[in-house]
């Protein structure tokens, strides 16, 4: 078993979140797949970024508030 780190995005509203993961590769049919720890830190960040609360998902990743281009 071997891992690697990578980044998951995660939209919400008029915010998104680069939060850093591990990826964990093994020989079974289920690999790459995230430990259950990054599982619920998405999880924060995504609520925390339904609620508005910025400073909760800022503690797991960076934070960027998404602008319509005209």
């Amino acid at each position: 078993m071997t891992t690697r780190s990578a980044k998951e995005f995660i939209h919400e509203g008029k915010y998104a979140a680069e939060v850093p993961v591990e990826l964990i590769e093994d020989d079974t049919a289920w690999s790459p797949y995230l430990s259950p720890e990054d599982v619920r830190k998405l999880d924060t960040v995504r609520l925390a970024l339904r609620r508005g609360d910025i400073a909760e998902a800022a503690k797991y990743g960076r934070v960027f508030e998404l602008t319509p281009v005209n």
